[in-house]
């Protein structure tokens, strides 16, 4: 079975470290680039914006192709994407690249899960959508600061390494994994949800979270500059405290849901989330104070997506795959608009990088509200799916 597993781990991993890298690299693919800091940011806005927006529609198209087949020609689409941004010198040519690996990227993560969940036994399905889904995790813990420090003498080596992770998880997909064949689901089917307002209302909420969280993020990097007065490993060592943070997060997230009401958890993460972001332009003037700021951030950060994603299976467990697609994408809408706004605000009403957070705070501190006004609303049953046929193994490739 960890055959199987470990190439759609991978997978994820490729897609989590290339959403998130371009983060900590944006001083110098700027000066490559000659544009401003805030213009490289856009790259991080479209890509997540691309992705958002691409998923549903590209998961439609291919809903009806095996899933190793799907999974093959969104990886060949993230590699290739990812290596013209590499061999880019200009930056048209990078931001198209970067729309168009965003278009394979969208696909991966659904893709992954799915197929992980058809090729476990039931009794071992939710340790292989962990595992699977782990690599997402990883990838901010380990994935970030490790291309940060690959990248700190050439980005263009990142996104090579990124290439480098999407193929052999190409590879493993070809080699070992089964042909998987799930129900199709149209367009129409997996936008069904959105026209409930409890669904719309709970999504917000995930799009607005991340809407505050890059509206700092994004600019991670000239933020911390005080700190780390210009020094890559140092940077490299803030964003391994934010990504453990999140992991940790992440995993005690797992355990309070268990025992707690999910509102509630998402309420303590989102306070905490807010109490860091108004503290960062103090936090961040020395590095041991960075540090634990960083951690703190990520550990609130790492907790947000577990009560979200339990919330809306609450809903309606039998919508859980399209409701957790929805939630996907709401995330990365947040992503993109987060990296929108902070461009803006430095363009426009001239804030240095660090004073951005009090700004994301502000946004945060929105989300709390309108999420407890969520926890107020009676609940109401999502609309289920269409009625889904079983999935189906090819035998063929069923041995592993």
């Amino acid at each position: 079975m960890l055959r199987r597993l470990l190439p759609l781990a991978a997978a994820t991993f490729a897609v989590g470290t290339d959403s998130y890298v371009i983060a900590g690299l944006l001083p110098s693919i700027a000066a490559d680039l000659e544009v401003s800091t805030p213009a490289a940011g856009q790259l991080v806005t479209v890509f997540a914006l691309t992705m958002a927006l691409s998923a549903p529609i590209m998961g439609a198209l291919t809903s009806a192709l095996d899933r190793r087949s799907a999974l093959l020609i969104a990886l060949t689409v993230f590699v290739v994407g990812n290596v013209v941004t590499a061999l880019g010198t200009s930056y048209g040519v990078v931001m198209a690249a970067r729309i168009a690996t965003a278009v394979g990227a969208g696909i991966i993560n659904s893709a992954a899960s799915s197929t992980a969940a058809a090729i476990a036994p039931p009794e071992r399905r939710g340790r292989a959508l962990a595992f699977v889904l782990g690599g997402l995790t990883l990838a901010t813990a380990l994935g970030l600061p490790l291309g940060t420090l690959i990248g700190r003498t050439d980005w263009h080596i990142t996104l090579w390494a990124v290439a480098g992770i999407g193929l052999l998880a190409a590879v493993g997909i070809a080699a070992g994994l089964p042909g998987v064949r799930l129900p199709t689901a149209s367009l129409p089917d997996r936008l069904r949800p959105l026209k409930q307002g409890r669904v719309l209302a709970l999504l917000a909420v995930t799009s607005l979270a991340f809407l505050g969280t890059y509206t700092l993020y994004t600019y991670i990097s000239p933020t911390l500059r005080d700190a780390t007065g210009g020094n890559e490993s140092l940077l490299t060592l803030i964003l391994l405290a934010w990504g453990v943070g999140i992991l940790a997060g992440n995993i005690t997230a797992g355990r309070l849901v268990d025992r707690h009401d999910s509102a509630r958890v998402l309420t303590g993460a989102l306070t905490l989330a807010t109490l860091a972001l108004v503290l960062t332009p103090l936090a961040t003037r020395a590095l041991a104070s960075t540090l634990a700021w960083a951690v703190v951030w990520g550990v609130a950060v790492g907790v947000i997506v577990v009560p979200q994603q339990h919330r809306l299976i609450s809903l309606s467990p039998a919508a859980a795959p399209v409701l957790l697609g929805l939630n996907s994408s709401a995330l990365y809408i947040g992503i993109a608009l987060g990296g929108g706004l902070g461009g803006l605000a430095q363009e426009w009403l001239g804030l240095a990088p660090a004073e951005l957070g009090p700004v994301a705070a502000g946004i945060t501190a929105l989300t709390l509200f309108w999420h407890l006004g969520t926890t107020r609303r009676p609940a109401a049953p999502a609309p289920a799916p269409a009625t889904p046929e079983p999935a189906s193994v090819n035998p063929e490739k069923s041995e592993a």
